[in-house]
């Protein structure tokens, strides 16, 4: 159980790396917003969920 919960942690940091990385931000905030949730995956993801940079897949 504990390998799946780590496994959907993981993924879901990396879609949100990801999303930081297609923002519109500059790169030290992307570069900061990442270090936040590698560093803190579960905390980090929460925090970016609800203030961090979305993606703009739009452009």
């Amino acid at each position: 159980m504990k390998f799946i919960i780590a496994t959907i942690i993981f993924a879901l940091d990396v879609w949100a790396i990801a999303s930081i990385i297609n923002s519109n931000e500059s790169n030290g905030t992307k570069l900061i917003w990442i270090l936040l949730v590698a560093l803190l995956p579960v905390v980090g993801l929460i925090i970016w969920w609800f203030a961090g940079p979305k993606a703009n897949y739009s452009s």
